[in-house]
């Protein structure tokens, strides 16, 4: 898969902090080699994010953040401010700069950041004495408890050393999807939906991230299309460990297949390692508890525009309908939006989460156990609702 192809959500994502005039914008700049940021002597008064992706060597795909000075966040109590929060959440490594002896600001902005990894850096050290820095460090890691980095973005000074320190801090991302269920040499069939919701002439990301991985654990995988796949089920010299496909025709391939075949969906597969598989089934189980008057809220993580036979509006609402014998209250919620309040729902249905990293998907499904709220994923919801819970592997 390309740079060019991974979800933002995917990449490292890069805060860059501090007080107003502390360089933030000319660092900025000077890491993604584009001036697009722009560099002001005036302190800011509206909450602007600028953003962009790039590679870094021995780091992989990053997404940078230039954030609002924090003299603006922390007045307007970030926790309430969305579009600074959704960002904060995401955040992965905080760039801190500093470049003064009153820092109170930048420590309570860390406070609340406990789970954030996190760098300080002196920024614009080509005009500030030698003896302000020794002594600005030092008392830095009294108060951080961290050792600051002596930079200036402007003359390119030490942006290395800062590089090489985001390396030292990548984040570890769990990359195998299937854990022991799938061994070196085993046969996989994959089953490519091809339906209206499929682009033509490319994989969707949950059918790239999966084949992906089963190339890399070095599996031998074939693929089909609903129309072909049995003939090809056929062809292959020894029955597959495992058969993956689409939730839409999840019943189809069941029924037409051997019972002794192990199957499952990607979504079921993405539920597993991007979020609590236990948790998610629990959420699928509570769905015979649901009364007429129950609220249940749709999730979809990434954005498309709907189609007739959309799976998150007509799909599911409908096999939920089908399998219950009444209408719900069901509403609907796109990409990065989600309610802080999730107690007025009965149930959470979310999407596979294909564009999220693991720690986000954690946090919404956490945030709904805590205010007593189940939640599940699309698979589940959907083998659930077509009596095909006892037949998958999840």
């Amino acid at each position: 898969m390309s740079c060019s192809q991974i979800s933002n959500l995917q990449r490292i994502q890069i805060g860059i902090f501090g007080k107003e005039n502390v360089g933030k914008s000319s660092l900025f700049n000077e890491i993604i080699k584009q001036n697009i940021s722009s560099v002001s002597p005036f302190a800011e008064t509206e909450i602007n994010i600028l953003e962009k992706a790039i590679e870094i060597n021995n780091m992989g795909p990053c997404l940078f953040f230039d954030m609002p000075n924090l003299n603006l966040i922390n007045n307007l109590f970030y926790a309430s401010e969305k579009k600074v929060s959704d960002v904060i959440k995401k955040i992965d490594i905080a760039i801190i700069l500093i470049n003064d002896f009153n820092f109170e600001c930048e420590f309570n902005f860390i406070k609340k950041l406990p789970d954030i990894l996190k760098i300080v850096a002196i920024n614009k050290i080509d005009i500030l004495n030698q003896d302000y820095i020794v002594e600005l460090k030092r008392k830095i890691f009294n108060k951080f408890g961290l050792e600051a980095i002596e930079i200036s973005a402007k003359k390119n000074i030490n942006l290395d050393v800062l590089i090489n320190n985001l390396i030292k801090m990548k984040p570890y991302q769990e990359k195998n999807i299937f854990g022991n269920l799938i061994q070196q040499n085993d046969f996989v069939l994959v089953i490519i939906p091809q339906d209206t919701q499929e682009p033509q002439g490319r994989l969707i990301l949950p059918h790239s991230q999966i084949t992906s991985n089963l190339l890399d654990k070095e599996a031998i995988v074939m693929c089909a299309t609903k129309k072909n796949f049995l003939n090809v089920l056929k062809t292959m010299r020894q029955k597959p460990k495992l058969i993956i496909t689409g939730s839409q025709i999840l019943d189809f391939v069941v029924k037409s297949i051997p019972p002794d075949i192990k199957i499952t969906s990607f979504s079921i597969l993405l539920a597993r390692y991007n979020g609590d598989i236990k948790e998610f089934k629990k959420g699928a189980d509570s769905i015979d508890q649901l009364k007429p008057n129950s609220k249940v809220l749709i999730v979809e993580a990434c954005t498309h525009i709907p189609i007739e036979e959309d799976i998150t509006r007509i799909q599911i609402p409908r096999l939920l309908k089908n399998y219950l014998g009444f209408d719900l209250k069901i509403e609907f919620l796109r990409g990065n939006d989600f309610p802080n309040d999730l107690t007025e729902y009965d149930l959470i249905i979310h999407c596979g989460a294909c564009t999220l990293k693991k720690d986000f998907m954690l946090s919404r499904i956490n945030q709904a156990k805590k205010q007593k709220v189940n939640i599940t994923n699309y698979g589940l919801a959907i083998a659930k609702l077509k009596y095909l819970l006892d037949k998958i592997y999840f």
